[in-house]
């Protein structure tokens, strides 16, 4: 059985449909990762060959005001899942993210390049990162500029704001791969299929800013909205972005035959298949 932790997620509803009759799903009702009897008795008592945790404090800005409770769940949390899986002989896999990185990089980012988080978020997904490594037999996967179905993103973000207004700004100078939570799950398990250990990333591929995201969000919606560049600096949002977020999922693809699709098709199918507001 693969344990899902973070199971009512974005991500977590995409992997709990595609592992099936295999997957047990728990969430913060079930289950505190920041209390190792929790996860103790919550392990101990299901006894999984394998835990998936997307369990995480994702609000980037959130993170530099609450540091301490970023790294409570976001680092950790992880190490409480990584002790106790060993101790019952699961593997760990822990999702990570591209703010690990500071972004200074001019080409994509390999999975053993040096990390430099810019901020508290990246900070304590480094810790979990680390975290894992507790659990010998653990699969760590980096990922970003994530949406899907089941939770807030930009995608929806823009759209509703189409609806508000006709004009608008948005940055044009931090450069990534949007990926769709189905994608991402798709890869996930490849990954775990092969029996993958270590590091990797996972992203849709191709790279845009999120400025020509939202362009295209726009364009395939059939929407009218004009969409001014911004920079980053002008946005004076609490936490640090990086730039260069453009991961390379080669490893990925080398290992697993898994060939993530191109953003602008994985969009295309996420809009067609969007429940109707």
């Amino acid at each position: 059985m693969i344990l899902v932790v973070g199971s009512k997620g974005m991500l977590g509803q995409e992997l709990m449909g595609l592992f099936g009759s295999a997957a047990r799903g728990v969430d913060v009702e079930d289950i505190d990762i920041t209390d190792l009897s929790s996860v103790q008795r919550v392990l101990v008592t299901l006894k999984p060959r394998m835990v998936v945790n997307v369990a995480a404090y994702t609000d980037v800005d959130g993170c530099e005001t609450d540091a301490e409770l970023a790294l409570q769940v976001n680092g950790e949390g992880v190490a409480h899942l990584a002790m106790i899986s060993k101790e019952i002989g699961a593997k760990l896999v822990q999702v990570s993210t591209d703010y690990v990185f500071d972004g200074g990089k001019d080409s994509p980012y390999l999975e053993d390049d040096a990390p430099a988080p810019l901020g508290v978020y990246g900070e304590s997904k480094l810790a979990g990162e680390m975290n894992a490594k507790f659990n010998p037999d653990h699969l760590v996967v980096r990922t970003q500029w994530l949406y899907g179905h089941a939770g807030k993103n930009f995608v929806e973000t823009m759209l509703r704001l189409a609806g508000e207004r006709k004009e608008l700004d948005v940055v044009d100078d931090q450069i990534g791969s949007p990926t769709w939570t189905y994608d991402l799950a798709l890869a996930i398990k490849a990954l775990i299929d092969k029996g993958c250990s270590g590091t990797y990333h996972a992203a849709n591929s191709g790279f845009v800013s999120w400025n020509g995201f939202a362009r295209e969000i726009f364009r395939q919606a059939g929407i009218e909205v004009t969409v001014n560049p911004m920079s980053t600096e002008k946005l004076e949002r609490p936490a640090k972005r990086p730039l260069n977020s453009k991961l390379d999922c080669s490893k990925l693809t080398e290992d697993t035959g898994f060939v993530p699709e191109p953003w602008q098709e994985a969009l295309k199918r996420y809009l067609e298949l969007r429940p109707a507001k």
